[in-house]
């Protein structure tokens, strides 16, 4: 029979205070959530910078959560193997390394993205059939072949009537595209009447590109008027992808050390509420990320002249050296030292049925959120939803995750072991203060900040926007009294709780499916404030009871963050194919199963479970 682990913590049986330790993990929570979220703000750039289509730009999230299943995989080997390292080097010698590797990632941003300009490029190994392609362009069998071809050099001209396989033909014809690729726009609806240009080209043929911009969509328009003759070059966009993933395993140590010794710093029976507590300084980072890194990128840059990718440059170069510091910090810092008995090789946090099922619920609930997230900016940029701005869009995917920051420190209020009556004040008093802070929040001016207006011109500017957003905040209140309601309807317990939001989630995810304008958008934007504890309540229900298994069954948790990698992969092809607002059946499943977790799952194996104790 399998016997259940030893659940006596140091915090618990020692009566310590580690209020303290616990106060600086949090910095560690707030980081990894602004740079999480800053993948919202990189796809629709990137999506841009290298015309790509839905499915091909969620690869960001992919090999961003993919990372993370393979620093969790390689952790759990080795725990497994050789005993838990954690154990062996301290969670603070973890975290140290975690924000080394996050900082090597974060200083690969600069050369990946100086890379980038290669994407608009012509070379001869990109031609797939030159023979077929000659052949086109010398019979001028199309309009888009009689323009490329009345382009050419007379040299080109000749030697593809010639010599069409050669060498020296291929790398003319090459050079000749390149001159092409970056002159005016080559578009007009006559010339390309007989292209199937793809629907993620089109809303930029109407933007006046420039510059890096111009010729990407260019070099992306002759690709698509011969797509069985000519490819791309899409080894800058791969690179950004590798940084992105050393950037996420160095995240993934993170939160392998970080969420288990959340939980130790204190009661067991508490455990939740400390975490949904950190979680919530993790949404700080995800409501203040899509602000200043949306002005950073769609705003401050773009009026200095950078686009594409020579936006992004500046703010990861600023990651790494955040995250260096923070390094230097942790590594001089005095941080006890809580352990969970003896630690052993083997695997056998796998013989738990709710933690098997917790790691799928994780699996679930982060593709479902990422999904949802990734997909905010271009979905009220449609034009039957809110035909919104990048800029003006990504103030909503503030919004949406700061719904999170209301309702995890809503979460960790509900959940902690506080007085009723106190309870009750706090449960009021803190989600308004949070609303308040995300209202004035989004409603910074930060182009007067940046133009070094006085400070009462900030003040004015700064109120004009609070009476803007008013109608914005109205509206988002409705859904804050909903998620209010829901939380005493969850009457402070765990999986309750998990089941009451994720059924709401499915409702307002049905909702925007079937309707589309403002109803739909409110609907998504909305369920930052439902999905907000599904993170720390689905690991505290997984964590419950493991004892010296801890660190384990953290990294198969952590593991099943390539949810965040998978479902917005399938996301992206169902909108392609049928639409965006389509699409959303995917997290709808998604939710769909963490509910059933919250309900069903984390009691499967529990009666055993004692019954072995």
């Amino acid at each position: 029979m399998t016997n259940a682990p030893s659940t006596t913590s140091a915090s618990s049986s020692n009566g310590q205070n580690y209020r303290g330790p616990f106060a600086i993990m949090t910095v560690l929570f707030f980081m990894w959530g602004f740079i999480t979220v800053m993948n919202d703000i990189l796809i629709p750039r990137l999506q841009d910078a290298f015309v790509l289509t839905n499915y091909q730009i969620m690869f960001v999230q992919f090999y961003f959560f993919g990372a993370y299943f393979v620093g969790s995989l390689i952790y759990f080997i080795i725990s497994a193997s050789a005993g838990d390292p954690i154990a062996k080097i301290g969670y603070k010698n973890g975290v140290v390394i975690g924000l080394l590797i996050a900082a090597l990632g974060s200083s690969l941003f600069w050369p990946a993205a100086s890379l980038a300009p290669r994407f608009a490029l012509v070379t001869p190994d990109n031609f797939k059939n030159f023979p077929a392609l000659a052949q086109k362009l010398t019979q001028q069998s199309d309009p888009v072949s009689a323009f490329i071809y009345n382009n050419l050099s007379a040299s080109t001209q000749q030697a593809l009537k010639q010599n069409a396989d050669q060498l020296d033909t291929q790398t003319a014809l090459a050079q000749d595209l390149n001159k092409i690729v970056n002159g005016p726009l080559i578009y007009n609806e006559q010339r390309f009447s007989g292209v199937d240009v793809l629907p993620t080209t089109k809303p930029l043929l109407s933007q006046n590109l420039q510059g890096q911009a111009l010729a990407a969509l260019n070099r992306e328009l002759v690709t698509e008027a011969y797509p069985d003759n000519l490819g791309k070059n899409m080894l800058p966009f791969w690179i950004c992808l590798a940084a992105l993933f050393i950037v996420a395993l160095g995240l993934a140590m993170l939160q392998i050390a970080a969420n288990p010794y959340v939980t130790i710093l204190g009661p067991e029976r508490t455990a939740s509420s400390r975490l949904n507590l950190a979680q919530a300084f993790n949404s700080v980072g995800t409501t203040i990320g899509p602000l200043i890194g949306g002005y950073l990128i769609f705003q401050y840059f773009a009026k200095a002249g950078l686009s594409g990718t020579d936006s992004v440059k500046v703010p990861y170069l600023l990651f790494c050296s955040a995250f260096l510091l923070l390094a230097i910090i942790f590594f001089f810092l005095h941080l006890p030292h809580v352990g969970e008995g003896k630690i052993e090789p083997g695997a056998g946090a796998l013989k738990y049925p709710h933690v098997v099922l917790g790691v799928i619920a994780i699996f679930m609930y982060v593709g479902g959120e990422v999904s949802i997230g990734s997909s905010i900016i271009k979905f009220l940029g449609q034009p039957n939803i809110a035909n919104m701005s990048e800029g003006d869009a990504s103030k909503y995917v503030s919004l949406f995750w700061g719904g999170m920051l209301i309702g995890r420190f809503t979460g960790a209020i509900q959940l902690s072991e506080v007085p009723k009556a106190k309870k009750l004040l706090l449960l009021t008093i803190v989600p308004l203060l949070v609303y308040l802070f995300l209202w004035a929040a989004i409603s910074a001016p930060l182009d007067a900040l940046h133009s070094g207006a006085s400070f009462s011109n900030v003040l004015e500017q700064w109120k004009d926007k609070i009476i803007a957003n008013l109608n914005m905040f109205s509206t988002y209140l409705i859904f804050l009294v909903i998620c209010w309601i829901a939380f005493q309807l969850g009457n402070a317990n765990t999986a309750r709780t998990l089941v009451i939001f994720c059924s709401t989630i499915a409702a307002l995810l049905l909702i925007a499916i079937f309707l589309g304008g403002k109803t739909a958008m409110w609907c998504i934007i909305a369920i930052g404030l439902f999905t907000s504890i599904g993170w720390p309540n689905i690991f505290s229900l997984a964590l419950d009871g493991m004892g010296m298994y801890k660190s384990q069954v953290s990294s198969l948790l952590v593991m099943a963050v390539l949810g965040g990698g998978v479902l917005p992969i399938l996301m992206g092809k169902f909108a392609d194919i049928w639409s965006r607002q389509y699409s959303f059946i995917i997290p709808l499943i998604a939710y769909a199963y963490v509910g059933f977790y919250g309900a069903i799952g984390h009691k499967i194996g529990r009666s055993r479970q004692a019954a072995s104790a």
